[in-house]
């Protein structure tokens, strides 16, 4: 068992139980998922800028990204169908709990004028995204070793059903929320 997901058990459901009042310990919100994706826009250029990308989300969450294919050709971006544009991963179980701890004690804290994510990236059903500038706050990531800075978002799935819950579990699992 992971530190986060420990502190999730002993902490978050008890303080989540209380708040809310849930009668059953299966209406208690938990996150579910997470899904990093990386767009590679300069694919067309560079053909290997596909196998940088997943290098570094594979150094990054510890499980092999799918490459994600266009669907539509899109002339003004010189696009056809089927090229390779990004690379995705979906993390559970562990190596979700992995990710999310690295996330917010390690590389959050190394973003440079840091004041905490935003309070409106909730989608209305319970699930958060977050967008990061730049690989280069996570620990794996070697600067010498990078061929261009690129950025990554974020989504937490979780079983809430309204924002309002979904907020008071990343707040108690640790994610710094902005004051305003």
């Amino acid at each position: 068992m992971t530190r986060l997901q420990e502190k999730y058990v002993k902490e978050v459901v008890p303080a989540l139980q209380d708040k809310f009042k849930f009668k059953s310990a299966m209406q208690i919100p938990k996150i579910e998922k997470v899904v990093i994706n990386m767009g590679v826009g300069d694919v067309k250029e560079n053909p290997k800028a596909i196998d940088a990308a997943v290098n570094d989300l594979t150094a990054i969450t510890g499980q092999k990204p799918f490459i994600t294919k266009a669907k539509k050709s899109v002339a003004a971006f010189k696009l056809r169908e089927g090229m390779n544009i990004g690379c995705k991963v979906t993390l559970r179980g562990q190596r979700m709990y992995e990710f999310v701890d690295k996330l917010f004690n390690v590389a959050m804290p190394r973003v440079r004028d840091f004041r905490g994510v935003s309070n409106n990236a909730f989608d209305g059903r319970g699930n958060y995204s977050l967008g990061v500038t730049d690989q280069l706050i996570f620990p794996e990531i070697e600067y010498d070793k990078i061929d261009k800075m690129r950025g990554m978002d974020i989504t937490f799935v979780t079983t809430a059903k309204n924002d309002e819950e979904a907020k008071e579990l990343l707040k108690l699992m640790g994610m710094p929320f902005s004051r305003a």
